[in-house]
Order: structure tokens, then sequence, then C-alpha cells
């Protein structure tokens, strides 16, 4: 490629930055995955800002009794894991917010540009997760697959969710982006049962 060519597609991303200004945001949050410290924080006490931020993310979901609790190792998140019920009330609400903002980005964003943008969010994302459970399941001397697959899709899916908030222009209060807060002090939010969110 020359330089013209070069010039040519800056042009052509700057045209697009023009028409679609959340995306932008979209592609510098894409960038924000590639620098966030995935899972560090895993099996350690909750923090403070931890806890309230799950509050905030529980609240805003519309699960205001609900209260974070502390997963203490791999084993104990694999119990979580696999008695989450995938139709819950939990997993129902964040579906519809959800389809909602795909609503709301496709009033003024094409359809084929929006996925485009999505997937690009979800590459980077899948290709960084992947490399900080690595390093987190070595620390651990941990290598259930299934575990380590539920937490890339769990974590990639929360990346998804945080870019629909972006590219609908939804504020930093909407529950996917205080979700992403979770993962972003690194911890993993397993989900919600009954009253709790567990937090490993």
């Amino acid at each position: 490629m020359n330089m013209n060519d070069e010039n040519d597609v800056e042009d052509e991303e700057f045209d697009a930055e023009e028409e679609y200004p959340t995306l932008m945001q979209v592609a510098r949050f894409a960038n924000l995955i590639n620098s966030t410290n995935w899972f560090h924080n895993i099996g350690n006490e909750l923090s403070p800002e931890l806890i309230i931020t799950s509050r905030e993310y529980l609240d805003a979901l519309g699960f205001p009794e609900s209260y974070p609790a502390q997963v203490n190792d791999w084993y104990d998140a694999i119990i979580c894991i696999e008695t989450n019920d995938w139709n819950s009330p939990a997993w129902e609400a964040e579906e519809q917010l959800a389809a909602s903002l795909i609503n709301d980005s496709l009033k003024f964003i094409e359809e084929d540009i929006l996925e485009v943008a999505l997937t690009n969010v979800t590459g980077k994302a899948s290709e960084q997760i992947t490399n900080s459970l690595e390093e987190a399941s070595l620390k651990w001397g941990f290598d259930d697959e299934e575990l380590l697959r539920a937490a890339l899709g769990q974590a990639v899916q929360t990346c998804y969710q945080a870019a629909l908030v972006i590219a609908a222009g939804e504020e930093e209060t909407h529950p996917f982006a205080l979700k992403f807060r979770l993962y972003e002090m690194g911890y993993w939010p397993l989900g919600i049962a009954g009253n709790t969110l567990n937090v490993f």
C-alpha cells in the first residue's frame, strides 16, 4: 500500500466517524479492551469499590434487593456456573436490554456497519481475554477447559453488551456499562442466583 492509499483509507474512516459518531467511541472501546487487566483479582476479597459498583449494577438491572457474594476458588466457580439458570429473570432482563440497545442503535446506524463494529469488538476481546485466562489458569494451576470457555464467553459477551451501550449513545450508568466495570476491576461476575450476584 502506498501513502496515497493510506490517506484514502484515513479519509474514509474519518467520514465514517462523522456520519456515525458513536462508532468512533466503539472503536476506542475496542482498544480499551486490550489494556484491561482481565481476571487479575479473581479469588481476592471483594473490594469496597467492587461492592458499590455491583450494587449499582444490580439496582440498574432491576434487582435492588440483591447483593454481591464472594466466590473463593475455581471449584466454587464451577458450582456457580453449573447451577446458573440461563432463563432466569436476570438473564431475561439482560436479553431485553440488549434488544432495546440494538433497536436504538439501528435508528441512526446501518445494520451492516453496526455488525462490523461489534464483530471488531468481540474479535479483539476474544484474543485478549484468552491470553489473560491462560495466565490466570497457570497462576492457579487450574486447567478446566469447560470453565475457561465459560469465563471467555461471559467476558466477551459483556464486551459486546458494553459496546452496544456506546453505539446507542447510552450513559455510563447503564447496567451493561456497570457490569463491564466489574471486569475492569479484575473480577469475574459469575451470574445472579436468587438475590445473590456471585463474584469470583
